[in-house]
Order: structure tokens, then C-alpha cells, then sequence
């Protein structure tokens, strides 16, 4: 929002200068030279052949000759090699601050045109518990969709559960080798025959040809199976929600790939009749790669040999269904980097059959490492139950301070989900990250401990102060008062970047330096006993917005604020 006002007074400047460039101005990595920065003379110089200082002075002095400069600036001067260093006058920063104040959402920039999305996170299998590496894309999706509705489009979730797959008829004839009855089963039962079966399967093929019959016959329509198939989607999902409400993560759709399966016959046909589906060793296949291909790409397998379907013949037929339903112009996909190709194959299949106009992405992500750098395990070397995870997180906490022990099980469940969310989302997702408990426990550093014991605790002064807030008139204080009226200003500017990016990760930041500033200010001006009456509504007001905007941007990570810490 400010670099876009600061944009629009230079594309003024250069139009008068007669240059046609695109103006792109940034936030100061010098904040002791200035505020924020142009570096198009840069640009301009390969295009004009001139020196970039000779530019960047020129843009200067045009822009000290503008009729409402004060309005916008204090200085801005030409700096070597050529750079346009731009620092904003008081007036401008209350002013923006005060359009915060008093507009929705802090005057956020509002879209131009409502998209309506689709998103498809979480995505576990039916009959297995959630394990550690189901955490990455129930957090990083849950904060994408916040994001995407905060911003102001239309988003539905969907957690597209896992349950189309040999698993599914493993744990079926699990259940008829353990003599286990529909009316019996548990899930307890069923977290023990998972792994039990699928031991067997590697051990034993006439087993897992069975298995994959059984699967094949489920996909058929085989009403026995169905019944089974039921029973154990109904007890898994229930188990499944039970640790997604802990985290704070819901979902419009709780859909599975079996969801689709009625849209298979149909994208089926239109791949036949557009001539895309083939014969490869009787298995029908999709031609997907094209001519600039840097690598050669493997063809989407739509049905095997046996005429079983595949995952990524429900993805496709999930498309075909979504398109039905809400005619998305974005379907996003959060899901492991390690299945890229997996999406690219999905994604042209569904393109070049046109059944769907949306935009499609496949937002991954990395792993979830221990300490040695290797994904994270206990000690025994099994991945972590998510529900193990909960306790160990909560043992700690309690442990860690006496008065810990005297928290309500809901402001620990607020804590661990503190820890877990702020511990990866400040990470690009792209990247693999170490996930260190005790670290990430801390209330010092880069930790969701930190930022909510900051936010509580200008909570807790505003509390005490009781003096009504409103517009900020006078003057900014000192540098520690310019400073985080400055980061204020860039809130509009992170959550669009987020939103644009599909990055939580710059929102994290954003509210980790937040944090730091707000507690440089509150240690270097004590507003308790202050006498400047003035002085004090001023600052109040800044921490009432500074505060309001710590609670919008949490929510957009998922997290909450705790009543005491």
C-alpha cells in the first residue's frame, strides 16, 4: 500500500521526465540512510545510455519540485551508484497510520476482482493415524486459506482424504484375517492392521495381489466392500478431526478420492474422444509431455493393466468434479515437493483435455527434520503419533516454569499449537526445517512463545492505561517511536506479498520484527506515569494498532492468544 502510493509519485516524475519505466520501490535494507527505495535509474541507464547517477539526480530534483513534496517526504536525495533513497515526513506516516485506524482490515488494499479458489491440504489416509508429516500441510494449508479469504476472494478447503488406494483393501483383508467384525472394529484395531498388512504384502505377493483385487473390486462398486469401506472411513475421519480441531484446522469439504470416483466414466470419455488416452502394455495412458521439456516426462498412467485407477486418475476426475461444482479459477494444490512430477502429469493431462479453465498449482513443501538433520523420528526411530507430539510439547511447558502447571488445558493446547505453527511457518515452505522442541519452547528468539508473550503483554498495558484511543495527532517522538510506526506501515504491502506469493512465511517475519520493535519501544518509553497526556494517547494509539494487527496476523497463522503466560 505505501510503496504503491510512493510508486505512483514517481511514475508522475518520470512521466514529466519522459522516461516509461516500471517503477518498483522497497523498503530500506539501510534504515539508518532512509525509509525506503528506488532503484530504476539503474533501468533507465542501460536503456538511455546515461550513468545511473546522473538519473537518479535528475528523478531527484523533480521530485523536490513537486507542490505537495512535505506532504509525502522529509528528504529524498540521489545516492551512489544510483540509488533514489526516500525518507518519509511525519506528517505522511501519521497520516497513513490514522487511514489504518479508522478503515476495515487496517486499509488494506482492496481487490479488484473476487477469484474464486479451491484448496486442497491435509490430504491423509483413511485407517492410518496422523503422524509428524501430516503437520506441514494442515498448518501451511490452513494459513494459506486464511490468507487467500482475508485478502478478500472466495476459497473452499477441501482435505481430499486418501482413501482409493491399496491401503484401503489391506486393511479390509486385515480385518477378515484378524476375524475382526464391522460392528467390533476400532481404531484401534485399525492403526495396528495398517502397518500389520502392509509387513505382510512385502513379505508375501499373493498376499498383496489380494489386497489390490480387493481394492479393485471396492473401486468397482463391490457392495461388501462398501461396507467395509464405510465403517472404516467413519471411524478414521472421526479420529482424523480430532487432531485437526486441536490444531485449529477445519475444512469446508471433508471429501476423499472416493468422492470422485462417479467423474472417472466421464473423464474417461473426454480423454477417448479427444484422442489423449492410449494403449501402453494395456494399461491407458496420457501423452502429457511437450517440446520444450528439459527432461523427458514420463505419461500419466489413467488405468493399469488389471483396470484398476489411479491417484491420478481421481485427481483428474477431482478437477472434472470441482469444475462442476464451483467454478474455480484457482485449484491449489499444498502438498510434498517430492510429488512435483506427480502434479505436472495431473495438471497437463487436465489442461489438454480442457476440463477445467482454473489455474492450477501445486504449492509444496519440504520435510520436517530433527536435529540431525534427518526427518524427524523418536527416539526409537518411528515417526511421532501428531497426538504423541501434543503431550511431549505439553510435558515440556509445564515443566519448564512452575507457573505453567497453573494453566488451563486450553491456553496449553494454545501454547503447543504456538509452538508448532510459528516453528514451521516461519520457514519458507519450500524449504526442509529442523524442528528443535526445546528451542522452539523458549520465550526468547524467533518463537511462537515470543510472539505471544509480546502481544499479551501490550494487552495487558493497554488494559491497565483504560484511556480512550483515537486518531494519532502530534509529532513521532524518538527513534524507537519512527521505527515501529515505520513497520506499521508495512502491513498492507506483507499480507499482499503473502497472499501473492503463497508464502505464511512473510507474515511470520513481518510479526517476529514487529515483536522486536515493540519491545525496543516499550523498554525506551515508559508510558505508565507518563504526565504529556498528549504524548500518551499517541503512543497508546500506536500499540492499540500495533496490537490489533499482531491478533489479524496470528489468526492468519492459525494461532490464538493465550490468557496468561
Amino acid at each position: 500500500m505505501i510503496t504503491s502510493l510512493l510508486e505512483e509519485k514517481i511514475k508522475e516524475v518520470l512521466n514529466e521526465l519522459g522516461y516509461d519505466d516500471n517503477v518498483k520501490v522497497v523498503v530500506s535494507n539501510r534504515p539508518d540512510l532512509c525509509d525506503y527505495q528506488f532503484d530504476g535509474a539503474f533501468r533507465l541507464a542501460k536503456l538511455l545510455h546515461k550513468a545511473p547517477m546522473v538519473i537518479a539526480d535528475e528523478i531527484v530534483s523533480y521530485i523536490k519540485k513537486i507542490e505537495d513534496f512535505d506532504l509525502y517526504f522529509n528528504n529524498v536525495e540521489a545516492c551512489n551508484p544510483g540509488f533514489v533513497n526516500i525518507s518519509l515526513s511525519d506528517k505522511f506516516i501519521n497520516n497513513q497510520l490514522n487511514l489504518m485506524i479508522t478503515n476495515d482490515k487496517f486499509n488494506l488494499k482492496k481487490v479488484e476482482h473476487i477469484y474464486n479458489y479451491v484448496i486442497d491440504y491435509g490430504g491423509p489416509n483413511i485407517a492410518k493415524p496422523l503422524h509428524v508429516g501430516h503437520m506441514r500441510p494442515a498448518i501451511v494449508g490452513e494459513s494459506i486459506k486464511r490468507i487467500i479469504k482475508y485478502v478478500g476472494h472466495n476459497i473452499i478447503s477441501d482435505v481430499h482424504f486418501g482413501d482409493f488406494g491399496l491401503q484401503i483393501g489391506q486393511v479390509i483383508y486385515g480385518m477378515q484375517i484378524k476375524n475382526i467384525s464391522l460392528e467390533d472394529v476400532t481404531m484401534e484395531d485399525l492403526n495396528e492392521i495398517y502397518p500389520f498388512m502392509s509387513k505382510l504384502c512385502k513379505e508375501d505377493s499373493s498376499i498383496k495381489d489380494k489386497c489390490a483385487d480387493i481394492t479393485k473390486r471396492l473401486q468397482d462398486g463391490d457392495i461388501l466392500y462398501e461396507q467395509y469401506y464405510k465403517k472404516i472411513f467413519e471411524l478414521s475421519s472421526n479420529d482424523i478431526k480430532k487432531i485437526y480441531k486441536y490444531l485449529d484446522v477445519d475444512f469446508d469439504l471433508w471429501y476423499g478420492e472416493m468422492s470422485s470416483r462417479k467423474y472417472i466414466p466421464f473423464v474417461e470419455d473426454i480423454l477417448n474422444k479427444k484422442g489423449l488416452a492410449t494403449l501402453s502394455d494395456g494399461a491407458v495412458v496420457v501423452d502429457v509431455k511437450e517440446d520444450n521439456d528439459s527432461k523427458e516426462l514420463p505419461p500419466l498412467i489413467f488405468k493399469k493393466s488389471n483396470g484398476a485407477y489411479l491417484y491420478g486418475s481421481t485427481d483428474m476426475a477431482t478437477i472434472y468434479q470441482r469444475e462442476e461444482d464451483y467454478k474455480p479459477d484457482y485449484i491449489l494444490y499444498v502438498a510434498d515437493l517430492r510429488q512435483s512430477l506427480h502434479f505436472k502429469q495431473v495438471f497437463r493431462a487436465s489442461l489438454k483435455s480442457q476440463i477445467t479453465d482454473a489455474k492450477l498449482e501445486h504449492l509444496g513443501f519440504g520435510t520436517i527434520n530433527g536435529i540431525d538433520g534427518k526427518p524427524y523420528k523418536t527416539r526409537s526411530g518411528e515417526t511421532p503419533k501428531l497426538s504423541s507430539l501434543f503431550e511431549e510439547i505439553k510435558d515440556i511447558l509445564v515443566s519448564s516454569r512452575e507457573q505453567n502447571q497453573n494453566m488451563s488445558e486450553n491456553d496449553l493446547r494454545i501454547l503447543v499449537n504456538a509452538i508448532i505453527k510459528f516453528a514451521d511457518l516461519q520457514n519458507n515452505r519450500e524449504k526442509d526445517y529442523i524442528f528443535d522442541i526445546k528451542k522452539f519452547s523458549e520465550v526468547v528468539g524467533k518463537t511462537g512463545p515470543y510472539v505471544l508473550y509480546t502481544t499479551l503483554r501490550i494487552s495487558k498495558i493497554l488494559e491497565q492505561e483504560n484511556i480512550d484511543t483515537n486518531l494519532i495527532t502530534g509529532p513521532i517522538y524518538n527513534i524507537q517511536d519512527r521505527n515501529l510506526r515505520l513497520k506499521l506501515l508495512e502491513f498492507s504491502d506483507t499480507v499482499l506479498s503473502s497472499y501473492e506469493n503463497r508464502l505464511p512465511s512473510i507474515i511470520a517475519s513481518y510479526i517476529y520484527e514487529l515483536c522486536m520493535l515493540l519491545n525496543t519501544f516499550y523498554q525506551n518509553n515508559h508510558i505508565n506515569g507518563l504526565e504529556d497526556l498528549d504524548k500518551k494517547k499517541d503512543w497508546l494509539s500506536v500499540l492499540k494498532l500495533s496490537h490489533g494487527i499482531l491478533l489479524d496476523l496470528l489468526n492468519l497463522l492459525g494461532m490464538e492468544v493465550p490468557s496468561i503466560m
